[in-house]
């Protein structure tokens, strides 16, 4: 069950950026669940990775690994976590590092692993060393698609975005996959995504502006409040355009880019809220009117995260009393409830600390009923906004969750 259409866009190669898909069989025999990505000399690379202090060995890893030097390849598998398994879980992750150096001859700090699946399991480094070769041999620049799928664990179907912009009369591309569907709350769920562009971007300004796009994107999304062990973010600059090097945010070329990145980090974003374990609606929280984007944030969260607002919106109720349950309970300051108002869509439900006067159930059953539902919050008390998105809470999102590990 996911929301929206399912197909996915055209997917343009990035020069300097290829990937390779197989099966290791790690968790399922057949199943593509192992994939390599190649990096071009004089590319850069910044990550942003999970909060939790649970990270896995591979977050652990890849953090070290960026800090010491530019990476040539990511390395995926699906399946397995490695997380919770301690100091032979670093090893673990080492050894698939190493083998995947010797294959490209390069150094092991050059590979960054990447693990999503079960926690507490030991990774089967046997499986995952064996399917490298095949992995490698699979590369190309028009391998996108196919690792979309091959990153997928809960996933119905794969995550995918790209855009190509005229900038200063030059041809840029911008093309990424993401996975994820449950355990979706980045700190930055379990969520991996891999974004890359031919644009040539200086080392620090690349973090600058991954860290914009994570925070209006990867960091406004929240399928069930819980933060993934896995999480990691990947943003490649291959520079392999035409187009000078952008190193500096006066740059004639540094607002156009931030913009399509922005936008394919949230294309992304959307799609796993889209696809979040059970999701039957794609819900908008927009929060309006704060005094700060940190209050109007814990408003739209606390929505966002209630298990009886998100049951009300699988179920088609509109059951206000909920939603004003949780903008009550979000923990702002000196709150003036008579002061605010609610929409379900364009439906005024609830004003002056009430229903509105004008609202009627049937308009809400109405708002209700689409798949795609926006709840707009005014506060009236500032003009700081905050966007989430989330999605609702079904019986199958139960089902997926107990029966993850049968």
């Amino acid at each position: 069950m996911a929301v929206g259409e399912e197909k996915l866009p055209p997917l343009h190669p990035v020069k300097g950026f290829r990937l390779g898909t197989t099966s290791a069989g790690i968790k399922t025999a057949g199943r593509p669940d192992l994939v390599v990505m190649e990096i071009a000399e004089g590319a850069t690379v910044a990550g942003v990775f999970t909060r939790n202090a649970f990270c896995a060995a591979p977050v652990q890893q890849a953090k070290q690994y960026l800090a010491a030097t530019t990476p040539r390849y990511f390395m995926v598998n699906t399946g397995n976590a490695n997380a919770g398994t301690g100091a032979a879980g670093l090893r673990d992750s080492q050894s698939c590092c190493q083998a995947m150096a010797s294959l490209a001859a390069i150094n092991t700090d050059q590979v960054l692993p990447f693990s999503t699946g079960v926690i507490g399991e030991p990774l089967p480094v046997d499986k995952i060393i064996a399917a490298l070769p095949a992995a490698q041999a699979a590369l190309d620049s028009h391998g996108w698609e196919q690792a979309a799928s091959g990153i997928m664990t809960t996933d119905t179907r794969p995550k995918a975005a790209s855009v190509q912009i005229d900038c200063l009369g030059e041809t840029i591309t911008v093309t990424g996959i993401a996975k994820g569907a449950g355990m979706i709350k980045p700190n930055m769920a379990t969520m991996l995504a891999y974004v890359a562009t031919d644009a040539a971007i200086e080392q620090h300004l690349l973090e600058v502006m991954i860290e914009q796009a994570v925070n209006q994107s990867f960091n406004r999304i929240t399928v069930d409040g819980d933060t993934s062990t896995n999480d990691a973010c990947m943003l490649v600059a291959t520079a392999q355009s035409s187009l000078a090097v952008v190193d500096d945010q006066q740059h004639p070329a540094y607002a156009m880019l931030q913009e399509a990145i922005t936008g394919i980090f949230i294309e992304l974003a959307q799609g796993l809220v889209r696809d979040g374990e059970g999701a039957s609606k794609f819900v908008t929280v927009a929060v309006n009117g704060g005094q700060s984007e940190e209050e109007c944030l814990k408003v739209a969260y606390t929505v966002a995260e209630s298990p009886l607002v998100k049951t009300a919106l699988f179920a088609s109720d509109p059951n206000w009393g909920r939603l004003l349950a949780a903008i009550g309970r979000a923990g702002v300051e000196n709150l003036d409830v008579d002061r605010i108002s609610v929409y379900l869509n364009n439906v005024l439900i609830a004003a002056n600390g009430c229903r509105a006067e004008s609202y009627t159930e049937q308009q809400g059953v109405a708002a209700m009923a689409s798949e795609e539902i926006i709840i707009t919050i005014n506060l009236d008390r500032g003009s700081d906004t905050a966007t989430v998105w989330t999605s609702d809470l079904s019986h199958d999102y139960v089902r997926i969750n107990a029966e993850y590990r049968t």
